[in-house]
C-alpha cells in the first residue's frame, strides 16, 4: 500500500460526504443494511454485547451506523484526517465509538483487545496491491476476531469490473446541477490494478472549483480473496451480493474458527 492511500484520504477527508446526494441518509441505509447481514450470522437477542471493529472507517459512514444499531464499536483507520472528521461526525450523531488510527496490516500491535466482529468496508482492502501486503491484513484482522467471529469487506464487483474495464463512472449530479461528481480510471498495462481519479465539481459563490484526488486499487476477483481468506483459516467464506442485499457493492462475509 503506497503512501499516495494515505495522501489521498488526509486530502479527501474534508470533501468525502460530496460523494453522495445524502451522506447522512447513507449512514442510516448502510448502517440497516449491514446490521441485517450480521443479525443473520449471530444468534443474539441485543448487539449491545456485540464488540465490532471497523479497521477501515473512513469518515465514519459504516461505524456510527452500526453504532446507532447498539453495537459496542471500535474504528480505526490510517489516515489522522479521516479519524478527525469521523470523531467529530460520531459526536453529532450521538453515538459512543471509540477511535484510534491504525493500519490494518499491523492491527496486532496497534489495536487491543478482541472483537465479535471486524469490518472492512467501501473498498478499502483493494488498496493491498501485493500478496503479502494482502496475507498481512487478513492475518492481523484474524488475530483481532474472537472465536467464531466474523469478517465482513465490502468491495466493488471487480469479477464484472475487469471485464468491463471502465475508463470513467457516469456523472452523479447534485444540489440541482451545482454539484457534480465522477471518476475517471487509468487501467495498468496488465489489467490487474488501476488508478482512479476522483473529481467533485462545485459551484460556490457563483464560481465553479474542480477538486481532483487520486489513488490506486487492485481489481481483486472473489476467488482471490476466498483464496487468501482460506490460507489463513477463514471459514463459511460467503458473497451476498447487492441484487440480494441492497448494498451498493458485494459483501463478503467469512468465519474465524
Amino acid at each position: 500500500m503506497k503512501d499516495s492511500v494515505l495522501k489521498f484520504y488526509d486530502e479527501f477527508a474534508e470533501d468525502y460526504h460530496l460523494i453522495f446526494v445524502d451522506w447522512n441518509q447513507a449512514i442510516s441505509r448502510q448502517g440497516e443494511v449491514l446490521d441485517k447481514v450480521i443479525q443473520s450470522k449471530f444468534n443474539v437477542s441485543s448487539t449491545h454485547n456485540i464488540s465490532l471493529l471497523d479497521c477501515s472507517c473512513g469518515i465514519g459512514t459504516q461505524a456510527i451506523g452500526l453504532a446507532k444499531y447498539g453495537y459496542n464499536v471500535s474504528a480505526t483507520d490510517i489516515s489522522p484526517a479521516s479519524v478527525k472528521r469521523a470523531e467529530k461526525e460520531a459526536v453529532c450523531h450521538g453515538v459512543k465509538i471509540n477511535f484510534g488510527i491504525a493500519d490494518f496490516r499491523t492491527l496486532d500491535k496497534d489495536v487491543s483487545g478482541l472483537f465479535d466482529i471486524v469490518l472492512s468496508a467501501d473498498n478499502a482492502i483493494p488498496h493491498l496491491l501485493t500478496e503479502e501486503d494482502l496475507n498481512k491484513a487478513f492475518q492481523n484482522i484474524h488475530t483481532k476476531l474472537n472465536h467464531n467471529g466474523l469478517l465482513l469487506v465490502t468491495i466493488r464487483d471487480y469479477d464484472a469490473l475487469i471485464k468491463e474495464k471502465l475508463t470513467t463512472t457516469q456523472p452523479k449530479i447534485f444540489d440541482e446541477g451545482k454539484r457534480i461528481a465522477f471518476q475517471v480510471y487509468d487501467w495498468a498495462v496488465d489489467g490487474k490494478t488501476y488508478t482512479v481519479n476522483q473529481f467533485i465539481l462545485q459551484e460556490i459563490n457563483g464560481e465553479w472549483k474542480t477538486k481532483h484526488n487520486s489513488t490506486e486499487y487492485r481489481a481483486l476477483l472473489r476467488e482471490e480473496i476466498n483464496k487468501v481468506l482460506s490460507s489463513i483459516g477463514f471459514t463459511d467464506i460467503e458473497w451476498h451480493l447487492p441484487v440480494d442485499t441492497g448494498y451498493y457493492q458485494p459483501i463478503m462475509t467469512a468465519r474465524k474458527i
